[in-house]
């Protein structure tokens, strides 16, 4: 299914979230979520910074490797009923200015994870109770508000990804963003994931280097699927 630019595939994305969370669907949302289609197919939708939007619609081209889509993942689970990645249409944005100036040097993104709902945050949360690298669902995390993403760096001429100091999801403090007892080609591609993302209004996270907040993530409400 194709994601127009009005956010009827959220809408939909939203109903497969529900079925995977709570294993079976109210007749009352299962309404509400035709409503929605129906009618952003009849009308124009103005288009708003804390929209949810398919992020492969506003970055096309852009590589996924949505690990919680499949078991190759720190719950040995697949807890996504797709690879796909949706984000705040703002953030989005800003991830679009990223990409455009990695591949000035032959560069792009690789994109691990995005918005995730709250249920699924709980479920991670039972599986590794430490706020150091999972968010305690009773806050919510930057990723529950669609302001955050795990990615990583690859060649444009080959897709081949950047060496970086531990894969992704690694709960070691070889992840962390200054750990320095590395070899000199980790450390520098590091460094310049971080500063290229910094550059566009994003801020790391001190415990995984993969991970980076939307630093204007305070704008947006908690959600537990895309509206």
């Amino acid at each position: 299914m194709k994601t127009n630019r009005n956010g009827q595939g959220s809408s939909l994305f939203s109903f497969c979230f529900f079925r995977l969370v709570c294993g079976s669907t109210r007749p009352f949302f299962a309404a509400l979520v035709v409503a929605v289609v129906l009618a952003s197919g009849c009308r124009t939708v103005p288009e708003r910074p804390d929209d949810f939007v398919e992020l492969t619609t506003v970055i096309p081209g852009l590589v996924l490797d949505i690990r919680y889509a499949t078991t190759n993942n720190f719950t040995g689970q697949k807890v996504y009923p797709d690879a796909r990645c949706f984000l705040r249409r703002a953030t989005a944005e800003k991830l679009k200015r990223v990409q455009a100036d990695l591949a000035k040097q032959g560069l792009a993104l690789k994109i691990f994870d995005g918005f995730r709902p709250l249920a699924v945050q709980r479920k991670f949360w039972e599986i590794m109770p430490d706020d150091r690298y999972v968010a305690n669902p009773a806050k919510g995390s930057r990723h529950n508000r669609g302001a955050a993403v795990d990615l990583t760096l690859i060649r444009l001429s080959s897709g081949q990804e950047l060496p970086m100091p531990t894969p992704f999801d690694d709960f070691s403090e070889r992840a962390g963003r200054d750990y320095a007892n590395l070899p000199g080609e980790l450390i520098r591609n590091r460094t310049l994931l971080r500063e290229v993302m910094e550059k566009h209004g994003f801020v790391g996270l001190t415990t995984e280097w993969w991970h980076f907040d939307d630093a204007d993530w305070k704008n947006y409400p908690i959600a537990d699927m895309p509206k």
